[in-house]
């Protein structure tokens, strides 16, 4: 039975628990673009009741991470490259401003989760980690800057989108030459934010989005 981590702050209810957990496996194609969702599977995988399985995959459905078709079941979604200018065109009018809302509001607790982030991006090169293990941070590093905002709206908008956006750079992970260098982008961005300078953070994120549409197209 796998145990869910959960991330920092409050106490998480089962539901919110299950589906973190379950949206992490989707995002990261643990659970494969058109595999069949098992609500009792899922259930017994995560050690909770069926009910907060079913409130989690009533958020992920809503998130467009699974679909439901009648008299057929529950499938987790497919992973269309067409999606990509769709998701890009909205994540390069929000990235920025994100990140620019984060250089002006980012708190004390904010810089300093900002700044461990900063450090590990510059130790990944040398521990080597693997595609699976710098897409978890690249993750790690959007999620720490769209809760710097201090906008709720504007983070689970964003959450929404880069998890789309990550589910389509895992299926052509194997054929990205620079998965390191892109992750690495993040080092400028988070040193712009804790120095609270919106500008340069609004145009490095809008860069890094431009970039990664343009390797996933190279990659296609």
């Amino acid at each position: 039975m796998q145990q869910m981590a959960t991330e920092p702050g409050a106490e998480l209810s089962l539901a919110e628990r299950a589906y973190r957990a379950l949206r992490d496996r989707l995002v990261m194609l643990d659970i494969r673009p058109g595999a069949p969702i098992n609500e009792d599977q899922l259930a017994q995988s995560l050690g909770v009741g069926r009910t907060p399985v079913r409130e989690a995959l009533k958020r992920l459905q809503y998130e467009r991470l699974i679909t439901t078709y009648p008299r057929r079941g529950t499938f987790a979604t497919e992973v269309n490259i067409t999606d990509l200018a769709h998701i890009s065109e909205v994540r390069q009018e929000l990235e920025p401003l994100a990140a620019a809302q984060a250089a002006r509001r980012a708190t004390a607790t904010d810089r300093a989760t900002l700044t461990a982030l900063r450090q590990e991006l510059e130790s990944a090169d040398s521990r080597r980690r693997d595609a699976a293990g710098l897409l978890h941070l690249d993750l790690q590093v959007h999620r720490a800057v769209y809760a710097a905002t201090h906008n709720p709206y504007l983070d689970d908008t964003l959450v929404r989108y880069d998890n789309l956006a990550t589910r389509i750079w895992c299926l052509f992970i194997d054929r990205l030459s620079d998965m390191a260098g892109h992750v690495g982008e993040h080092g400028p961005l988070i040193e712009a934010i804790v120095a609270g300078d919106p500008d340069t953070a609004a145009r490095l994120a809008r860069s890094h989005v431009e970039g990664f549409e343009r390797a996933v197209r190279d990659a296609v």
